[in-house]
């Protein structure tokens, strides 16, 4: 989801409200999600390198006030179940509360499973992965998959980065090895349903090999 602080710049408003701009937008792209009956979004919302920003402070004082009326609006108690993914032990203990506190809705029937990567970076999954199986007598593809953030999740089939960058920027880089990459110069605040639509249309077109 990038481009917030470029949206904000290049519509002469503060960061706070690019970033809550983009917050606005997940709602929306939600709401398409379900009406296309797709049923796993993931969500990169904020990856460990992000952490280093002076701006992060700005993230979390949004997340602290928005979360509650974001998913309330968005009824998640009776439509969707969501996971965060990344690391923990470094964030402010009010944001951990919010994260364990969104995760407590369980669904058993859902029409969306949303997984948030939020403080996340594909190396420190891995050592968090090796950390689990670390005393496994064999050790083979099958385990390090089911240890994985997503384990018992399919593989995501579309990969979409708004902002105009080219580069995956450490995102899942262990479940995205077949998944088609569709790179927007949009905004992520400005992109519309329509624009998102067409993707979705153009990913329809594609015949998929898997590597055959």
């Amino acid at each position: 989801m990038d481009g917030n602080k470029r949206w904000a710049k290049k519509n002469n408003v503060s960061l706070k409200d690019g970033y809550i701009k983009g917050l606005m937008k997940i709602r929306s792209i939600i709401k398409v999600c379900i009406d296309q009956q797709i049923k796993f979004l993931t969500i990169y919302a904020l990856s460990i390198d992000n952490l280093k920003r002076p701006t992060v402070g700005t993230i979390f004082e949004i997340l602290i006030k928005e979360y509650k009326n974001i998913f309330e609006e968005l009824d998640i108690k009776n439509s969707m179940n969501v996971k965060i993914i990344g690391q923990r032990n470094n964030l402010p203990n009010r944001i951990v509360k919010i994260i364990n506190e969104i995760e407590n809705y369980i669904n058993k029937d859902v029409k969306l499973n949303i997984n948030i990567a939020f403080n996340y970076g594909t190396d420190e999954e891995l050592v968090t992965t090796i950390k689990k199986i670390i005393n496994s007598k064999n050790i083979n593809k099958e385990i390090i998959y089911n240890n994985l953030y997503l384990a018992n999740m399919p593989d995501p089939d579309l990969l979409i980065r708004t902002g105009g960058y080219k580069r995956l920027s450490n995102f899942i880089l262990l479940n995205l090895s077949y998944a088609e990459l569709f790179f927007t110069d949009t905004l992520w605040p400005d992109l519309s349903n329509y624009e998102l639509l067409n993707i979705f249309n153009d990913f329809k077109k594609i015949k998929r090999n898997y590597g055959l």
